[in-house]
């Protein structure tokens, strides 16, 4: 028989095996002189703690604690909907043919109220259920690379995500969607963007920063604004395209080396950093405002360029007050091969690393600085330190963000280890992480009109 209080022990399980409800029931708690009513929900783990979690009726979960004191009232009985199967999605013949690829996050996943856990939800019979209005806009392939979660994701998964990429592009598709969790969307932005070049067709990365199962959830206003971009957009770059305010009025194309995951929860937490997004999407209008004209065009008639490979033995190094030379020294001495220095102000490090620097330059190690403020441009020649530094043979990184430059200096390291090859390579403009002017207007975000 199915366990009717799926995930709960001990206490917890105790009291409400007494007040005789399951998941699914709705109850009320009574805790000294607060009460809770909401549907009782499984807990994912089997923890020890005497933890009740119960769905309010804002749509919000919340954990309570229960004590021998608690009383726990049924006031509903679960019933079990049938679910309602979506037909199966007709071949829109006459529509762009778009793919949406999964690599994790919860845009296109759905919550199992049996287990409590987010699983994919990406067929297409899936896909109609949850967000059937993209089908108003392509017509649409699934598939899914793999399920994990972004923090955990290394240069060999961007690897892989670049392999199937071109399998899909090679195939004919009018647009890739990825759909990818937004904590670290960004480096894998940045790796397609290097890796991937000549596309003929818009790579799009998309996410949510909450769950398909709140009622506040960005991911199906993400999902048919990807859709949009990847059909009908008249550029073929890799971008992100996130939610572009709070609202649900439009999202953002962002360019995939140029954005960054500025907030832990707002929807609108991608920003373009020393730059200004493609074009401003509103996915309900089927509408695409370009924001500027300096893109490469949709051509699917382009010959795709593919230099797959990421050098795992790259370090990010941030500037803190106490930093000493040991940390530089560690890396050296475990063989990698680059380090990118994420400095202060205008391109700074303490002058008390600099032999410890010019000694990794002269094991082979590529050194790059970058600048924390993420804003504006580093420039060494200012200060002392800076040139200090210079003269150790320290590359500097222009405008590029610190995860950028990561991500392209281990993306030079997989094609060659010359110290002069690598610094031409890395100060040469790939994908548009180099922005050679600045306009003030672009700080910090005047797309949105503040």
């Amino acid at each position: 028989m199915d366990d009717p209080l799926p995930g709960y022990v001990g206490e917890a399980r105790r009291i409400l095996e007494e007040a005789g409800v399951s998941v699914g029931d709705r109850i009320r708690i009574i805790r000294g002189d607060r009460v809770f009513e909401g549907i009782l929900m499984p807990r994912e783990k089997l923890y020890p703690r005497p933890i009740i979690v119960v769905k309010l009726d804002n749509g919000y979960n919340i954990g309570i604690r229960v004590t021998d004191k608690t009383r726990i009232e049924k006031i509903g009985k679960l019933v079990k909907p049938s679910p309602l199967i979506p037909p199966e999605t007709r071949r829109r013949e006459n529509y762009p043919h778009v793919i949406i690829a999964s690599t994790g996050g919860t845009i296109a996943s759905r919550v199992d109220y049996e287990t409590g856990a987010v699983k994919p939800a990406l067929t297409s019979r899936d896909l109609a259920a949850l967000v059937p209005e993209v089908f108003d806009i392509a017509d649409i392939d699934t598939s899914i690379i793999f399920n994990i979660f972004s923090e955990n994701l290394e240069p060999k998964h961007w690897e892989q995500i670049v392999e199937k990429t071109r399998e899909f592009i090679e195939k004919g598709y009018d647009g890739v969607i990825l759909t990818h969790g937004t904590d670290t969307m960004h480096y894998t932005a940045a790796a397609l963007s290097f890796a991937l070049r000549n596309l003929p067709v818009p790579v799009v990365l998309v996410g949510s920063q909450r769950s398909s199962d709140r009622p506040s959830s960005d991911a199906a206003f993400n999902l048919i604004s990807a859709v949009l971009v990847a059909a009908e957009a008249p550029f073929s770059e890799v971008v992100v395209v996130m939610h572009g305010e709070t609202g649900d009025s439009y999202a953002l194309a962002h360019r995939g080396v140029k954005v960054r995951k500025m907030h832990t929860s707002r929807r609108d937490a991608f920003q373009s950093i020393n730059d200004i997004p493609l074009a401003r999407i509103y996915p309900y209008e089927k509408k695409i405002v370009l924001l500027r004209e300096d893109y490469n065009r949709r051509n699917k008639k382009r010959r795709l360029v593919v230099e797959n490979g990421f050098d795992p033995k790259v370090a990010l190094v941030k500037f803190y007050p106490s930093i000493t030379s040991e940390i530089i020294d560690f890396y050296v001495d475990k063989g990698y091969h680059g380090i990118v220095l994420e400095g202060t102000g205008l391109g700074h490090f303490p002058e008390r690393l600099v032999e410890s620097i010019r000694r990794a330059v002269e094991e082979g190690v590529i050194v790059v600085m970058t600048s924390q403020c993420l804003f504006g441009r580093i420039n060494m020649h200012v200060y002392s330190t800076g040139r200090k530094y210079l003269e150790a043979g320290v590359i500097p990184g222009e405008d590029m963000l610190p995860e950028v430059a990561y991500v392209k200096l281990s993306w030079i390291l997989a094609r060659t280890r010359n110290p002069d090859e690598v610094k031409r390579l890395f100060q040469t403009n790939i994908a548009g992480e180099i922005n050679p002017r600045h306009n003030v207007h672009i700080y910090p975000r005047w797309y949105h009109g503040e």
